[in-house]
């Protein structure tokens, strides 16, 4: 693989109750009546019920840290529901590492949101700004350009920047032989919050950022990053790992990646 750590990352939100409530005239609405009151002004809005990137509370940042031989999977937020606290977690790593970031679709919601929420709850992250006044290196590569390589958006680099051409996670995936969603979208996240179900948004995000970082491994592959046997080991040390993890959903996860999809050419 290209040199250096990488970290794979991806985030799961509910709406910004507190956000809400500062921004409109909800006195006297329970959470939930305030979650659907936004819902509603954004469908009237826009037609989707999609809400704007700073009102995204994040509640859980799944990522996949892979350096050399080491490789750990974490959800930011098994342990903390406190939003100022995960993302101390996630810059943490960037401050300490600097490692490549890779992302699905990381360009259009995740850093957008982090960014606004780093804003809302002042948390500093110099390395991940740098431009090239600390570190010159980060003149020509750096997590901010688009065209960079400090942050790969997969969903963006794989439909060349065109906004036609892009896929979902779930269909690369599965077309890939990976198992992609297993039981849980995006869309159920807020009902699953807002009913107390929080390990199962844990057990998500860390499925969606197994499916990317093996989507990952075959980028590499592609681009000549991973020779077909480096692609192998990296792949027989994902299934090491979460054979040895002892967590149901990771062997669930393991399970549903017996899907063979089309073998990478070894020449």
């Amino acid at each position: 693989m290209s040199g250096g750590p990488v970290l794979v990352f991806d985030l799961e939100t509910v709406p910004d109750i507190e956000g809400a409530r500062r921004l409109h005239d909800f006195e006297g609405l329970s959470d939930t009546e305030v979650a659907d009151a936004l819902f509603a002004l954004r469908r009237i809005r826009t037609g989707s019920e999609f809400l704007q990137h700073p009102l995204q509370r994040i509640v859980s940042i799944g990522v996949l840290y892979q350096g050399g031989e080491q490789i750990k999977l974490s959800a930011f937020g098994r342990e903390t529901e406190d939003e100022t606290e995960l993302l101390r977690q996630f810059f943490d790593v960037i401050e300490k590492r600097t490692p490549t970031l890779v992302s699905w679709n990381g360009g259009g919601f995740d850093l957008p949101v982090l960014h606004y929420r780093a804003l809302l709850h002042g948390v500093s992250a110099p390395r991940y700004w740098d431009q090239g006044d600390d570190d010159r290196s980060f003149r020509y590569n750096n997590y901010l350009s688009r065209f960079h390589w400090r942050h790969i958006d997969l969903m963006d680099v794989l439909a060349g920047f065109q906004p036609r051409a892009m896929a979902g996670l779930d269909m690369i995936a599965s077309l890939l032989g990976f198992p992609g969603k297993l039981g849980m979208d995006g869309s159920q996240v807020w009902p699953a919050w807002r009913d107390g179900d929080r390990a199962s948004i844990h057990d998500y995000v860390e499925h969606d950022v197994l499916n990317t970082y093996l989507v990952f491994l075959r980028f590499e592959r592609m681009r000549g990053a991973l020779t077909a046997e480096g692609l192998e080991r990296r792949e027989a040390q994902l299934r090491d790992y979460l054979g040895q993890a002892g967590q149901p959903h990771l062997d669930a996860f393991l399970s549903a990646w017996g899907g063979a999809g089309p073998v990478p050419a070894r020449a």
